[in-house]
């Protein structure tokens, strides 16, 4: 079999995003999934739902988290769907924040939410994820290093890099709290980084890089 749906991708990452548990080893685990002895980044198909489950939105609905705080939680699943290690899935209406249900009958997606500014962001921003995933080939490999780990804070970091010279740094903030000024050591590589997602740039020194990090957000960093 050359590759396979990566359900514990799904539910990890879920389970995280909603705030059910934190388990380091289990995100790295499934964030490189050679680390559960897949060969490496065609074998598997990551997802945060499909057709056999319910959307992130619904998850995160069950557990009366609404509003700006779903669609926060929403962006930083996405943002690790589309740096992990493996092929991204991403199920219809999931890009644009689809609610509804599972269900055995017909449940058209629902278009008008597009119509709504949280819903538009959301799909900026997996927008700008498949931008930077086509274009930037440090993700294109299965070469990952997890460079900080902070189990009280709820913090995970990760580097994305190839030959060439790509790199992406994401930080991955699991927690309610924010993270004004934290530092991160051990960073790549010393200078100038681009914050993809906000768009701005942020210098790295040799003692590793600061920043604020927002609840359960991520940032994600791309080497100049």
């Amino acid at each position: 079999m050359d590759g396979c749906w990566h359900d514990s991708f799904r539910h990890v990452i879920t389970t995280h995003i909603c705030g059910d548990t934190f388990d380091i080893e289990q995100l790295k685990n499934v964030i490189d999934c050679k680390r559960q002895g897949f060969m490496g980044v065609t074998n598997v198909v990551n997802y945060l739902t499909n057709h056999d489950h319910n959307h992130l939105m619904a998850e995160l609905g069950n557990r009366n988290i609404l509003g700006e705080e779903a669609f926060r939680r929403a962006k930083l699943g996405a943002a690790i769907l589309m740096t992990a290690v493996g092929v991204p899935l991403i199920w219809m209406g999931e890009e644009f924040g689809e609610y509804k249900p599972k269900t055995q009958e017909s449940a058209k997606i629902d278009w008008q939410l597009l119509g709504n500014d949280l819903n538009r962001g959301l799909l900026e921003y997996y927008k700008g994820l498949i931008n930077l995933r086509k274009h930037n080939h440090a993700l294109y490999t299965e070469n990952i290093d997890f460079i900080h780990e902070n189990p009280q804070a709820k913090v995970l970091a990760y580097s994305r890099w190839n030959d060439e010279g790509s790199r992406v740094v994401v930080v991955a903030n699991f927690s309610e709290n924010f993270l004004a000024g934290y530092n991160v050591p051990n960073f790549p590589n010393a200078g100038r980084w681009h914050e993809w997602t906000g768009n701005y740039d942020v210098e790295a020194g040799n003692d590793g890089i600061m920043i604020d990090i927002g609840p359960y957000e991520a940032k994600v960093l791309v080497w100049q």
